[in-house]
């Protein structure tokens, strides 16, 4: 008789076979692994900036509210850049010679805003409006982390849509009274679930049903 195939052909085909079997599977989690990484949502991702602005310093350390720099956060989608003159009503009294703060400097004197490099961006599909938030009573803490310790920001959050939505279904649990937004202290208390629920009513915030929607985010 003779043989048509080698001794190892079986064994190469099973190996075929199963390969074809778990090749896509393996490719699909790679990919979702990939896509759910930082290199992808940029969650802990530190950008160099033009000049090394401390969170850790100006707001934890020296107590400066949010609002003082992101003036437009209470009534805009942006919350705000703080221009140039906002950082020199300080800095042409202390530090004024410093020369980290050269770039802010050059900037004052050429009439040229300083160029940030934006750390949270979202989609140009998605839609977000920070007043919104902050008037419903989400803190900026809930999304930004604890920018009180950052020394240079970075995005705490994933920002991913899963991400989004998780407080959509569910808003209680993040929202606080109005005058704690932009307390980046702030720990929810042990009846946060009551608080949580009474402020839904109060806030009149839609049904969760509601703010899963699509055309809440993408417009």
């Amino acid at each position: 008789m003779v043989q048509i195939f080698r001794p190892g052909a079986d064994t190469v085909v099973r190996f075929v076979l199963a390969s074809l079997a778990t090749v896509p599977v393996f490719a699909v989690g790679g990919a979702y692994a990939v896509w759910r990484s930082p290199y992808v949502t940029g969650q802990g991702v530190t950008r160099e900036q033009p000049v090394p602005f401390s969170h850790a310093h100006h707001v934890g350390g020296l107590g400066l509210d949010c609002r003082y720099c992101h003036t437009a956060v209470e009534k805009a989608a942006f919350a705000g850049i703080p221009p140039t003159d906002t950082c020199m009503s300080c800095h042409s009294q202390i530090w004024t010679n410093a020369p980290m703060l050269a770039p802010v400097r050059t900037s004052l004197a050429e009439g040229r805003p300083l160029r940030w490099r934006r750390v949270h961006t979202l989609p140009g599909y998605v839609y977000f409006n920070h007043a919104v938030h902050v008037a419903k009573g989400v803190g900026c803490t809930t999304c930004h982390g604890e920018i009180q310790t950052m020394k240079l920001v970075r995005q705490a959050a994933p920002l991913t849509m899963g991400w989004c939505l998780d407080c959509h279904r569910d808003p209680a649990p993040n929202l606080r009274a109005r005058d704690a937004v932009f307390d980046t202290a702030w720990t929810a208390p042990a009846d946060q679930a009551a608080l949580g629920e009474q402020r839904l009513k109060e806030y009149h915030i839609r049904s969760p049903e509601r703010l899963s929607e699509c055309s809440l985010c993408h417009r």
